[in-house]
């Protein structure tokens, strides 16, 4: 049991990446925020968690772009389970539009979610961790659209590179308080952002021929939230089935 007697906080956690993680992490003996503004999808996951390991999950409804609704996220998980050892900052939106068709609106809107989002979240997470004073764990999804030109999604890419040093930042300035922040960088993982459905005809050019299981990413997840990765710092760990060594 990797997260035996942790408390994790997952956002997006309604479905796909999030929702496994969720999943896995009570697996390994954690206790979990499920974060989801879809309160259908955020149910789902935290009772199908319940279902398997009874009191493990509780439901929070936050807009993670906003600062008081992750304040008040952050006390309704220490409210539910006394502490918080783990965020998982995986939620984000895309516009999959060119610079000529995003508006400022889709622009700001987009890196709210997806950026700001984890400024604030890893913000207040860490202010938390740091007044039990035992240290802790921020693992940031990032994308390998934040390392890359693309022909759509101008903001998202935007978004997701600003992941890639926001994270870095956070390594620097939290490590003498004990806490570890990484990302994790997939491509393709299991359904689109914000879609529901995988479609299995979606292209996926990588060395592994095929889409990544959004499990798979969820154990890289847990990897970098673990006493095993304890001497890792600042890290990007790309989990892409080798896209990254084709570009």
């Amino acid at each position: 049991m990797r997260l035996q007697d942790k408390v994790a906080i997952v956002t997006g956690a309604g479905r796909n990446i999030g929702e496994q993680t969720a999943l896995l992490f009570a697996e390994e003996g954690a206790k979990v925020a499920v974060v989801d503004m879809d309160e259908e999808r955020g149910k789902r996951t935290a009772d199908t968690v319940n279902q398997a390991h009874d009191g493990a999950a509780v439901y929070i409804s936050a807009d993670v772009s906003n600062e008081q609704s992750v304040k008040d996220m952050i006390a309704a998980t220490v409210d539910a389970f006394g502490r918080l050892d783990i965020l998982v900052n995986n939620v984000a939106i895309s516009d999959n539009k060119t610079v000529f068709e995003c508006t400022l609106d889709d622009f700001n809107r987009i890196l709210a979610v997806t950026l700001t989002s984890q400024f604030l979240t890893s913000k207040y997470a860490a202010e938390q961790m740091i007044s039990q004073g035992d240290g802790g764990a921020i693992v940031n999804i990032g994308s390998t659209s934040g390392f890359q030109g693309r022909d759509s999604a101008i903001a998202y890419a935007a978004a997701k590179g600003g992941v890639a040093n926001l994270m870095r930042g956070l390594a620097v300035q939290l490590a003498p308080s004990k806490i570890r922040v990484n990302s994790v960088v997939p491509n393709k993982i299991g359904s689109p952002v914000g879609q529901e459905e995988f479609d299995p005809t979606r292209p996926v050019p990588n060395l592994a021929g095929r889409a990544g299981e959004p499990r798979e990413l969820a154990q890289a997840v847990l990897f970098l939230a673990s006493d095993e990765a304890n001497f890792i710092y600042g890290e990007n760990l790309v989990v892409d089935g080798g896209f990254s060594a084709m570009m």
